[in-house]
């Protein structure tokens, strides 16, 4: 009998094998080709761009076709070195911003969290709503608000001066001192909602039944996020701050950008602001590519680098 069995399932798996190939074969091709426009679309927009990196590597001059400008091979490198003492100043002011974006990283759970606490559902939506919104108000629109609220005429100073608080106005737009913790301000008011939908999906996917076995035990409200809701959003807390660290280097531009002025310049001139300087307002388009290219190569080692180390502290990386 057991010959028979055997021989009998040898059978049955040539019959119904050839049958599963082809299955998986028209299935795969069928995934294949959905897959294809989009696999298309990664390489047009994210990979051919990548040839354009040959322009740190000539002498490139707007007017000039590039097959007739001179190869000078790793002369742009070396003028970046040269020029190192800018490129800290540059790299100091990217640092700071993203480290303070980083500390304030925790902001959007705990947000999340308090909003959750809310019993009613019409006023959860109401402020999500409301904090949602400004992320998708552009930053032109923000900076004519500042500026309106901010400025030495601006509502702020009229009315601490009204009340005595301030003898003077004063301008927080071109305060060098204050330069990097208000552009931090504004980001976490710009994105704190948006960043927090994250959070509300996290909390959301918590198994129910964890707080009612705690509301049998008796555990309050304040216990309840401290040993279910916040062990509960910790992996994704912890896989947004490694993305963020990995993109230390990558804090924007346009932010940036409008709110430039001679005043700040030397604390508000990140690596993007520099790179869009040296490229569109210089026109030496060799060396802003040479800058980016310093960039990219940073950016991507950090990466590998931290889903490297979450795979050894967690056990699984996050790309």
């Amino acid at each position: 009998m057991g010959k028979r069995e055997k021989e009998e399932t040898k059978r049955v798996r040539k019959e119904q094998s050839p049958g599963k190939t082809n299955i998986f074969k028209k299935d795969g091709m069928k995934l294949l080709l959905l897959a294809l426009p989009f696999v298309m679309i990664v390489i047009a927009f994210f990979y051919v761009p990548l040839f354009g990196w040959l322009y740190a590597f000539i002498d490139y001059k707007p007017g000039i076709p590039l097959s007739q400008s001179p190869f000078v091979g790793l002369k742009y490198f070396h003028i970046l070195v040269e020029d190192w003492s800018t490129l800290a100043r540059v790299l100091r002011n990217t640092l700071v911003m993203s480290f303070l974006g980083i500390l304030c990283a925790p902001l959007p759970a705990i947000f999340a969290i308090l909003l959750t606490e809310i019993p009613s559902a019409r006023i959860r939506k109401l402020v999500q709503t409301t904090t949602t919104i400004p992320n998708f108000v552009s930053w032109i629109i923000v900076y004519s608000l500042a500026f309106n609220i901010f400025s030495t005429g601006g509502v702020f100073n009229q009315v601490a001066m009204k009340l005595g608080i301030l003898s003077e106005p004063s301008n927080i737009l071109a305060n060098e001192d204050a330069v990097w913790y208000f552009q931090t301000a504004l980001g976490i008011w710009k994105s704190l909602g948006w960043n927090a939908i994250i959070y509300f999906a996290a909390i959301a996917g918590i198994d129910g039944e964890l707080f009612d076995a705690a509301s049998v035990d008796g555990a309050g409200r304040f216990q309840k996020i401290l040993h279910i809701t916040i062990p509960g959003i910790s992996s994704t807390f912890i896989v947004l701050l490694l993305l963020s660290a990995s993109n230390i280097l990558s804090v924007g531009l346009d932010q940036y950008l409008v709110f430039h002025n001679s005043m700040v310049a030397d604390k508000i001139e990140v690596i993007d602001y520099y790179v869009y300087r040296l490229g569109l307002i210089t026109n030496d388009y060799s060396y802003a590519t040479t800058v980016g290219i310093l960039k990219t190569i940073v950016s991507v080692t950090l990466l590998f680098s931290i889903n490297g180390l979450s795979k050894k502290i967690r056990g699984f990386g996050i790309v």
